[in-house]
């Protein structure tokens, strides 16, 4: 099991070996994948994409605008599409999905088929909850927390799906996830 204590040190003692793998992260909206990614990237000194941010430059609209104008299959697709452009015209080795990319059956073949690993990064509704309440990011599928709460509940099941599995608490910094997932997945 993961022991925290003299693991911040260690990580800024290790040399990550950036081998090549493409690490994908999943998990709930809220949950920190942007900022993991971000911090992993840094670490392993490779290319990130996340996934909301190529979709929103691509369209040149919001997702909330996506979605709320197409609706939320329009949108889906739309998410497909992109993540299949990522995975062919970037050399991208952390990617940061959305909230509701990995409960697509069809991005996990997607990803698995071109042998990308995948990283659930756990953490309980509360945690995410407040972290969305705090964005400034609009989030049209967590406008009140009994719908939240509700997708949460049924996504979990999907997420356990992943290749890799990292529980987020409170007391961890995204530096901190990301160290743990460099020295799990890189060392």
């Amino acid at each position: 099991m993961f022991r925290f204590r003299g693991f911040l040190r260690r990580c800024k003692m290790l040399s990550f070996t950036n081998n090549g793998t493409r690490v994908v992260l999943t998990g709930f909206m809220g949950v920190g994948k942007s900022s993991v990614a971000r911090h992993l990237a840094l670490l392993l000194r490779c290319e990130r994409v996340d996934l909301d941010t190529f979709i929103e430059e691509g369209e040149r609209r919001k997702i909330n605008e996506i979605i709320d104008n197409d609706g939320l299959d329009a949108y889906r697709e739309v998410e497909t599409t992109s993540l299949v452009r990522v995975l062919k015209e970037t050399n991208a080795q952390i990617i940061s999905l959305g909230g509701g990319a990995w409960t697509e059956e069809k991005n996990r073949s997607l990803l698995k088929k071109n042998g990308v690993t995948s990283v659930w990064l756990e953490s309980s509704f509360q945690h995410c909850w407040r972290n969305i309440r705090m964005s400034k990011k609009e989030r049209p599928l967590a406008r009140n927390k009994v719908a939240a709460r509700k997708l949460f509940d049924e996504r979990q099941k999907l997420y356990a799906l992943a290749d890799w599995h990292f529980v987020i608490k409170p007391e961890f910094t995204s530096f901190d996830v990301a160290c743990q997932i460099a020295e799990e997945i890189f060392s």
